[in-house]
């Protein structure tokens, strides 16, 4: 029994290590993190820069895990919408600098004249799959 738990406890971590460790490649490759040190003149802290964003990502985490209180929640609360909202903001504006792509690869490959087909082939295709997702639990 006590195996059973210790390996499925083995899994668990090594699978959230392995997708919170996508999940910040993915970050600092869209260049939010780069963006931001090269608006503020500071790309000599970039390392610091990426720790504290792997940091926060940890800590909150852990926080939403263990159900840690927070002190000074009145105060906390409202600088966190901030920096979040700030956070959002950025990761769209990187994914939207990438997005660009996308105009360019249709051209080359010539298919411009089917472009609405395939734009409703995802979204029909992205709800299908919620529907059915969410469907199962029914």
């Amino acid at each position: 029994m006590w195996v059973k738990q210790i390996l499925l406890a083995i899994v668990g971590l090594s699978g959230g290590v392995v997708v919170s460790a996508g999940l910040f490649a993915l970050i600092v490759e869209i260049g939010v993190i780069s963006d931001f040190a090269d608006r503020t003149h500071t790309a000599d802290h970039i390392l610091l820069y990426e720790d504290c964003t792997a940091l926060g990502g940890i800590l909150g985490n852990l926080i939403f895990l263990f159900k840690w209180p927070i002190p000074f929640q009145t105060v906390a609360l409202p600088l966190f919408g901030l920096l979040s909202g700030v956070f959002v903001g950025c990761w769209a504006m990187g994914l939207a600098e990438i997005l660009n792509v996308f105009p360019i690869f249709i051209r080359r490959i010539k298919i411009v004249r089917y472009t609405t087909a395939f734009v409703i082939s995802i979204a029909v295709g992205r709800g299908a799959g919620a529907l059915l997702y969410f469907a199962q639990g029914w």
